[in-house]
């Protein structure tokens, strides 16, 4: 059996089509884009992977060129590169449909990307609240975990004085100011945040009625996940407080006892 006939047994029985024409072998993705594996060593084998524009679709970019994107030893690594192509493709069209509001039941938030990380999307909630939506792909297949974050009462005042001390007396370009910013309001408020995590979903519909019902409880949550004060005791130091200096070695005694018991 040729490598490209193992390849294409082990796409089948995951329910991938592909065909071959010479020593290239197309597997569609979408409409408009397919991978192909193009022979280079039929005996060790090994084949070029590359992202290409589909045929089939004649309205699609014509002068879309063909990008090597990896190289693959084995069936298996062919299975896999094509499963997280597939899933990077899942994800893009998720993240698109956060960021149009395509869907009926995020009428209510409005996601914008992350400067830093793209798989990243964040839509503000309630007063000083937002919900956050990490996209990744893991072992073939797309993940989102989603977080509900709650910023301190008096955050952005807290980010206009540091951006405020930040800007006289510079001497960075505007671009590395920039930066400079950034990364100041990202450590305020990650040290300024009480999080709620949701969960993560390969369910992608089920993600959709997750970020509605987060929609719902925004003010709740928010509520209820005001920062502990500090000079509150935390539950466990109540129970501690009440133990006298000596109360754990008496535990530890009477336990010892009953062992050799």
């Amino acid at each position: 059996m040729s490598s490209f006939e193992e390849l294409a047994y082990a796409l089948d029985a995951d329910g991938i089509e592909s065909r071959v024409n010479d020593d290239v072998m197309f597997v569609p993705i979408t409409s408009e884009l397919e991978i192909q594996f193009v022979e280079i060593d039929p005996h060790l084998p090994a084949a070029n992977v590359y992202i290409a524009a589909s045929n089939e679709d004649d309205g699609f970019e014509e002068d879309f060129e063909a990008v090597l994107v990896s190289v693959v030893f084995s069936a298996e690594d062919g299975v896999r590169a094509v499963q997280e192509h597939v899933a990077t493709d899942q994800v893009v069209t998720v993240l698109r449909d956060l960021l149009e509001g395509s869907d009926e039941r995020i009428n209510d938030l409005e996601f914008f990307q992350d400067p830093v990380d793209a798989n990243i999307v964040h839509a503000e909630l309630a007063d000083r609240s937002a919900l956050k939506v990490h996209f990744q792909v893991f072992e073939g297949v797309p993940l989102a975990k989603v977080s509900f974050i709650t910023f301190v009462e008096g955050i952005d005042e807290i980010i206009a004085q540091v951006i405020d001390d930040l800007l006289p007396d510079n001497d960075l370009d505007e671009e590395e100011t920039a930066i400079l910013i950034d990364e100041a309001v990202a450590e305020i408020r990650e040290a300024n945040e009480e999080t709620l995590e949701l969960g993560s979903f390969t369910d992608f519909d089920r993600l959709f009625d997750v970020l509605s019902l987060a929609a719902d409880q925004a003010e709740e949550w928010e509520a209820q996940l005001a920062p502990l004060d500090e000079d509150e005791p935390e539950v466990y130091d109540i129970f501690v407080d009440d133990l006298e200096d000596g109360d754990f070695d008496e535990i530890n005694l009477d336990e010892d006892e009953d062992n050799q018991e």
